[in-house]
C-alpha cells in the first residue's frame, strides 16, 4: 500500500480531532475525536467505512489519546498509508507567515507565542510532542490560523494604544480562521470563474466562534478577530466588540476579579448571555419561531453586528464580487443568512429564498438571484487545506 495520505491533528485544551486524508483525491479514510482529556473519563470515537466506533480511555490525556489513535490506525491498516502529519496551530504571532515543517526552532516559536493563545498553543504542543514520540521518522508540519492574516496592512492590524506595546509585546490584531478563509475564498472564486488574484471577496465564518474577513486579490486585508478570538462578532459565548472599560466597571461595580471578567466575557456572554437560553443557534432559532422575544433579539443582534462589519469591509474592498457564508451556522442557517442579506440590501443583494432554504449540510452554491450581487455558501474544509499544505511541504 502506497503512502498517499496525511494524518491531520487538531488539539484543543481537552480534545483532539483527527482525520486521515488523501490530499489528491480528497478521500477521508477515517475521522474522529478524543474528548474529556482532562480528567478520568476520556474516550475516543471515530468513523470509518460509514461505521462509528467508541473506546474508553480513562485518564489518557493528549499523549494517551495519540497512543490509542496509533492502535486504531494499525487495526485498520492505515499506518502504512500515512506519509506525514499536519497539525493545526491557532497562533503563530508575527513569526510564522505560512505553514512550515516542524523543527526544534518551530516548536520553540510556538511556545514563544503561547501567551497570545494560552488555551490553545500549549495543547497544540502536547499533540505535536506526542506525535513526534509515537510516529518516529514521519515528517510533520504546522498550519497556523493566524498566518493568512499576516498580509493585513498596519492600518488594519494596529490598535490605537502606545506604539511601544506593539513593538515590545506584539499587541496587535492577528485574526483567526485563516485556514478556512484561504480554502473558502479560493473555492468561491473557482466556482464563480473569478480571477482569484483580481477579486474582492467577503467571507463570514460563522459558528460558536465567528469572524469575518475582507479578501482582496487573494489576500486578507482585514478581519474581525483581534489579539485573541474574543474581539469582533457576537459569538456563542464570547461577547465580541465591547467597551474596554467594561473591565473597570465590572471590577468596581460588581467586585469581579480580572479572571472572573475574562471568564464572563469568553464563556458566559454572546448568544448564551443575551438569550439566557443557549449558545446554539439552532436552539435559539426554534425558540424565536415560537415567539421567544429574547431569542429573536439575540439573533437580530448577531446579524446586526455582522452586517455592520461586512459593510465596513465592503468599503475597504471597493467592490463586492461575492459574499460567502461558511462554518456551522453560515453553512446551515438560512434564517441567519437571510437576516444578514436583508440588512445589506444597499449593496444589491437580492436573495433567492428557494436556493437559500435548500443550501445546507455541506452543500455549496449561490443563494441570490441572477443580476444580484452574489452571495453564496461554501462548505469549509480546513482539514483538507492542512493535508494539502503538509503534502506540499514534504514534497518540497
Amino acid at each position: 500500500m502506497s503512502k498517499d495520505s496525511v494524518l491531520v491533528i487538531n488539539c484543543g485544551s481537552s480534545s483532539l480531532k483527527f482525520a486521515v486524508i488523501n490530499p489528491q483525491t480528497e478521500e477521508e479514510s477515517i475521522s474522529g475525536i478524543a474528548e474529556r482529556l482532562v480528567g478520568n473519563e476520556a474516550f475516543i470515537s471515530w468513523k470509518i467505512n460509514g461505521e462509528k466506533h467508541t473506546q474508553e480511555l480513562g485518564a489518557a490525556g493528549h499523549e494517551g489519546s495519540i497512543e490509542a489513535l496509533v492502535g486504531i490506525l494499525r487495526e485498520n491498516n492505515l499506518m502504512e498509508r500515512i506519509e506525514a502529519i499536519g497539525h493545526r496551530v491557532v497562533h503563530g504571532g508575527e513569526k510564522f507567515t505560512k505553514s512550515t515543517l516542524i523543527t526544534d526552532e518551530v516548536i520553540q516559536g510556538i511556545e514563544d507565542c503561547s501567551h497570545l493563545a494560552p488555551l490553545h498553543n500549549p495543547a497544540h504542543l502536547l499533540g505535536i510532542r506526542a506525535c513526534i514520540k509515537n510516529f518516529p521518522g514521519l515528517p510533520q508540519s504546522v498550519v497556523f490560523d493566524t498566518a493568512y492574516h499576516q498580509t493585513m496592512p498596519a492600518e488594519s492590524f494596529l490598535y490605537a494604544v502606545p506604539y511601544s506595546l506593539y513593538q515590545e509585546h506584539g499587541l496587535r490584531r492577528y485574526g483567526m480562521h485563516g485556514t478556512s478563509y484561504r480554502y473558502v475564498s479560493k473555492t468561491a472564486a473557482d466556482m464563480l470563474g473569478l480571477d482569484y488574484n483580481n477579486s474582492a471577496i467577503l467571507v463570514a465564518h460563522l459558528g460558536n466562534g465567528a469572524s469575518a474577513c475582507a479578501i482582496k486579490n487573494g489576500q486578507s486585508v482585514d478581519t474581525t478577530m483581534g489579539l485573541t478570538p474574543l474581539e469582533g462578532l457576537v459569538m456563542g459565548t464570547r461577547c465580541g466588540d465591547i467597551d474596554a472599560n467594561v473591565f473597570s466597571f465590572l471590577n468596581k461595580q460588581c467586585g469581579y476579579s480580572l479572571d472572573e471578567i475574562t471568564q464572563l466575557l469568553n464563556k458566559k456572554s454572546g448568544m448564551l448571555g443575551l438569550s439566557g437560553l443557549d449558545n446554539d443557534c439552532r436552539v435559539l432559532e426554534e425558540a424565536a419561531s415560537k415567539g421567544h422575544e429574547r431569542a429573536q433579539l439575540t439573533l437580530d443582534i448577531f446579524c446586526h453586528v455582522l452586517a455592520k462589519k461586512l459593510a465596513g469591509f465592503a468599503a475597504e474592498l471597493g467592490r463586492i464580487d461575492a459574499l460567502v457564508f461558511t462554518g456551522g451556522i453560515g453553512e446551515n442557517s438560512s434564517v441567519i443568512r437571510k437576516n444578514v442579506l436583508n440588512r445589506l440590501a444597499i449593496f444589491g443583494f437580492d436573495i433567492d429564498d428557494t436556493a437559500n432554504m435548500e443550501t445546507f449540510r455541506g452543500k455549496s452554491g449561490v443563494i441570490t438571484k441572477p443580476g444580484s450581487t452574489v452571495a453564496m455558501v461554501v462548505a469549509t474544509n480546513e482539514e483538507l487545506m492542512i493535508a494539502r499544505d503538509t503534502e506540499a511541504l514534504v514534497k518540497g
